[in-house]
């Protein structure tokens, strides 16, 4: 199947008599026949299902669907995008361990990785995405366990090298993981390039209706886990009754350790409901990332036309320095986000915002209705002016999410904030 028709039939195939649309299994509790069918669940969870804290019947069909859109081989979703990041580094990562990352991510995601992390005894170097192969390469040290990047980072709108950070990765024997909230599946699959393990917020683009908070992890199935640095993976987890990943559950064996160990222990799963609505999200997505990338198009050029503009980044403008990267990774389109910096720094910036009347001033993007964000003032305050500057937000930054509405009407309500300041 194309993946338009993906969206629509994977993860839920009904029966003869069955009900069409995905039903919403709202209950945390399953029923066995007798003792031993428990225990042989718990002896192999792929078994069948044994509390809704690890897997639920709506919830599985969806991680389905995902997998199978990212080209995957199997998927855990989360209760929000910033659990799918914990766990997937802390599926690889113990105390005393390191892992590198970008610097141009989410500044939520920055904290999580050199501060919380930090706490727990994980190192996160990050290193300029932008930089040669070379220069990256030395970061890596012996306790190197991943490599982490966005593929179009949230708000600098970088385009990551997926290739090149994939060869890296596997020169020095660690796994690619690929935050791809902004492009979907529908505009880039970096499985397809190198990634080993996706993670996503299907709260942005996925859901699209700001309804729900979620995350997911997609394991490609592709990385060698027994090449010596992941012994947890080879070794019995005695834990889970000394079970080896590699050997009981070969190309599932990340997403299982993770369900088995760290859903266990975090209960980070979501609830039914939620998955239900993410569903509705997921089937209309291949329609909805062609609009959200032709709206943010015309924007981009509206905007890189204005004087009271100093600069627009857009990555499918042929001005943008990452052009060919992007023209490369996401042929289709770069989404519907653009960050572009007002004249005269935060004070215009706060004043462009306050004056729009369609668009809103959310703590949210890629949603079906247009949103400002000023980062430097929210999701990012927390981060260092060093931090800022690496994670490319300045002052008078804006971060606009196109919406689904009318272009005409996108484009007046910008115009009429612009001409008061």
């Amino acid at each position: 199947m194309k993946i338009e028709t993906k969206c629509l039939h994977e993860g839920y195939h009904p029966k003869n008599t069955e009900p069409r649309v995905v039903p919403i299994v709202q209950s945390t509790t399953y029923v066995y026949d007798s003792t031993n069918d428990i225990a042989d669940v718990f002896n192999d969870p792929t078994k069948s299902l044994i509390y809704s804290r690890f897997e639920n019947p709506t919830v599985m069909a969806v991680e389905e669907k995902i997998a199978a859109l990212e080209g995957g081989v199997a998927a855990m979703a989360t209760s929000s995008g910033q659990a799918a990041s914990l766990c997937s580094i802390l599926n690889l990562c113990s105390a005393g361990d390191s892992f590198i990352s970008t610097g141009t991510i989410y500044g939520g995601t920055v904290n999580l990785f050199a501060v919380t992390l930090k706490k727990l005894g994980i190192e996160c170097i990050f290193v300029d995405a932008d930089a040669s192969e070379e220069e990256i390469q030395k970061a890596f040290k012996p306790n190197t366990k991943a490599v982490f990047g966005e593929t179009l980072a949230n708000p600098a709108l970088s385009v990551l090298d997926i290739e090149k950070f994939a060869k890296l990765a596997h020169q020095n024997n660690v796994p690619l993981i690929v935050d791809n909230t902004f492009p979907t599946p529908i505009l880039c699959r970096p499985i397809e390039h190198g990634a080993d393990i996706v993670v996503h917020s299907t709260s942005k683009y996925m859901d699209g209706h700001a309804v729900q908070v979620g995350g997911v992890i997609i394991d490609s199935g592709n990385f060698d886990w027994t090449n010596g640095k992941f012994p947890e993976f080879t070794e019995p987890d005695e834990s889970y009754h000394g079970t080896v990943y590699t050997k009981d559950y070969g190309k599932l064996a990340y997403i299982v350790k993770a369900r088995m160990q760290l859903m266990r222990d975090f209960g980070c799963y979501p609830s039914a409901n939620s998955a239900f609505l993410l569903n509705l999200g997921l089937e209309t997505l291949a329609v909805r990332m062609k609009q959200y990338c032709e709206n943010a198009m015309k924007v981009a050029e509206y905007l890189e036309a204005s004087d009271k503009v100093v600069s627009v980044n857009y990555p499918g403008l042929k001005s943008n320095k990452y052009y060919d990267l992007a023209k490369k990774y996401m042929p289709d389109g770069c989404s519907g986000v653009i960050t572009f910096t007002i004249k005269g720094g935060k004070e215009n910036a706060v004043k462009f915002m306050d004056s729009l009347n369609l668009a809103s001033n959310v703590v949210h993007v890629a949603d079906i209705r247009t949103c400002v964000l000023h980062p430097a003032s929210s999701t990012h305050r927390q981060l260092t002016d060093e931090q800022l500057k690496a994670a490319g937000i300045d002052g008078g930054m804006i971060r606009f999410s196109c919406g689904l509405e009318n272009i005409d009407d996108i484009i007046e309500d910008i115009a009429q904030a612009l001409e008061k300041i």
